[in-house]
């Protein structure tokens, strides 16, 4: 994946999502680990998918809608330590994770939004 940070550190969450859904089915908890398993590789995704997009400002909507799958992420990680599916630990580790992909999503952002500013 070379040096592209954004897109090592979401696919690298993706994976532990994926093993986290596993154990969330071996726990017979099916709904939550649908949805952690739907939003949380989707973050992945859509960064991966923008590196085709038409435009910056596709760009930047392909992000945006990254941005908001990693705070539905972040919900359901909350629900599934509160409801002791998974402990404090793994949920801070999970979450440490995420709010660094969510900080650089933000500034991915940001970045191109000023690119367009620059432009007009």
């Amino acid at each position: 994946m070379g040096d592209n940070i954004i897109k090592t550190k979401s696919f690298s969450f993706a994976i532990r999502i994926i093993k986290l859904s596993q154990f969330l089915k071996e726990e017979r908890e099916y709904v939550l680990s649908k949805q952690i398993l739907r939003s949380g590789t989707a973050v992945g995704a859509l960064i991966r998918e923008s590196e085709h997009a038409e435009s910056t400002l596709d760009f930047i909507h392909k992000f945006a809608i990254a941005q908001k799958e990693a705070n539905e992420t972040m919900y359901w990680l909350e629900l599934l330590c509160e409801s002791d599916y998974i402990n404090k630990n793994q949920f801070e580790s999970l979450e440490k994770d995420l709010v660094e992909i969510r900080k650089i999503i933000a500034s991915i952002i940001i970045s191109s939004k000023q690119k367009i500013k620059k432009k007009v």
